[in-house]
């Protein structure tokens, strides 16, 4: 499983470090690998946005450990899930190619949300973190539930 966003620090390592969570609970860690990147290097071996890892804390959520990569060619071969967050990096991965047919969508394709997309809470303010975790909360649960089918 690969969370993709644009820069790899605030809703990517979000909704990494969410499923990690949810996957312990539901005990499916061990069979699940988990991991995010971005499309664009903006912050290639920085840690996440220090709002992002504050609004986690607060929901029981940990990104420790996390650092900002970008999304390589080899991600395409490596994981059968790809789930961006938003309509352009979506573009951008399908771009990439890859010669196996892999699952690249929209993270909220597993949610009943009428928002179709994780908008960036970079340039905002504190509302944007926890509206963030909020969408990544519903769209990991409905993720859940196909993996618990399909595992």
């Amino acid at each position: 499983m690969l969370f993709v966003c644009l820069g790899n620090i605030c809703r990517s390592p979000t909704a990494e470090a969410v499923l990690r969570g949810r996957l312990r609970e539901h005990r499916l860690d061990d069979r699940v690998t988990v991991d995010s990147a971005g499309t664009h290097g903006y912050h290639i071996g920085r840690g996440p946005d220090a709002r992002a890892i504050e609004a986690a804390r607060r929901r029981g959520y940990s990104l420790e450990g996390q650092t900002a990569r970008q999304v390589t060619p080899e991600d395409l071969e490596r994981f059968d899930y790809i789930l961006c967050m938003d309509q352009p990096n979506l573009e951008n991965l399908r771009r990439l190619g890859s010669g196996r047919s892999v699952e690249v969508r929209l993270f909220l394709d597993y949610t009943d949300s009428e928002i179709s997309e994780v908008p960036d809470p970079y340039y905002g303010g504190d509302k944007g973190f926890e509206q963030v975790l909020d969408l990544v909360e519903d769209a990991c649960e409905g993720l859940i539930r196909e993996l618990r089918q399909r595992l």
